[in-house]
């Protein structure tokens, strides 16, 4: 990601240092406007797994194997006040 950041700072007329390149492709980055589409099926199955995997990799091996699927589904899920508020929460 540090290349593209400096790829792209040298097409600038003005060369920024890497940390004002940074700062102005943040702020690029803020003022786009995203559409409010929810996410797909696929694209929420496809987070979950890459979620999923982190969270495998970080596992504590003292563990049981329970007690790590028991953490890894409520992480998973996440905190109970903002499952009410989730817009991809099921049903």
């Amino acid at each position: 990601m540090r290349a593209s950041v400096v790829r792209w700072a040298e097409n600038q007329p003005d060369k920024p240092t890497l940390s004002e390149a940074i700062r102005r492709l943040v702020e690029l980055g803020l003022t786009v406007k995203t559409s409010a589409r929810q996410a797909s099926e696929g694209q929420r199955l496809r987070a979950r797994e890459m979620a999923g995997k982190a969270i495998d990799k970080m596992a504590d091996a003292a563990a049981t194997p329970d007690d790590q699927a028991t953490r890894k589904k409520r992480l998973l899920k996440g905190p109970e006040e903002f499952q009410v508020v989730r817009k991809d929460r099921a049903k």
